[in-house]
């Protein structure tokens, strides 16, 4: 079966060779609010579109990097369970904590896209060969995107980001023929 996911040719090649890729949390894989109990202790909210997503780009085989500049223990848990290897958590400067990350994996920023929402993100998407932003950043974030999702920041957008990556690297309809596959079993 064909997949019925489009994007337009033209962003399909600038998104081409990607082969990691940096996700903010508040405002891209959450909503931006925080909600902060009386004792101090932080929710967030997470989407499951967005974690399958995540999951997904991993199988196919691009590499889901966290940059976040807040650290919490719902955002490690979450990432703990959607098996994400490679995170920064607390980063006041993003660019400087993602290049460690960047060297153990031994990608180059022009085999990465990263996905933002405000501006402690741009220093990231002016150095990756794509960058992506949701419609509820920044106005100064959108205008350095080379995409800006449909789907708002922490409601499937990050899916969103993962879909259009795993297009462009030509293993969407794979990975999707094995979701099919399993539901028949």
């Amino acid at each position: 079966m064909t997949p019925a996911l489009r994007f337009a040719p033209e962003l399909l090649l600038l998104a081409q060779g990607v082969r990691c890729a940096i996700f903010d949390v508040d405002g891209v894989l959450t909503d931006g609010r925080l909600y902060i109990g009386e004792h101090g202790e932080v929710c967030k909210a997470f989407h499951t579109l967005d974690g399958h997503g995540l999951k997904l780009l991993a199988a196919g085989d691009i590499a889901p990097l966290v940059v976040s500049g807040r650290d919490s223990p719902a955002l490690r848990r979450r990432l703990g369970d959607l098996g994400i290897e490679h995170a920064a958590f607390g980063a006041a400067d993003k660019l400087l904590a993602a290049e460690p990350l960047l060297q153990r994996l031994r990608v180059a920023w022009s085999d990465v896209a990263v996905i933002g929402d405000d501006w402690p993100d741009l220093p990231l998407m002016g150095r990756a060969r794509f960058a992506c932003a949701v419609p509820n950043a920044h106005v100064e974030v959108r205008a350095a995107a080379h995409h800006v999702t449909a789907a708002p920041g922490g409601r499937g957008a990050a899916r969103e980001f993962c879909d259009l990556l795993l297009c462009a690297a030509g293993r969407y309809a794979g990975l999707l023929d094995t979701q099919r596959g399993s539901l028949d079993r």
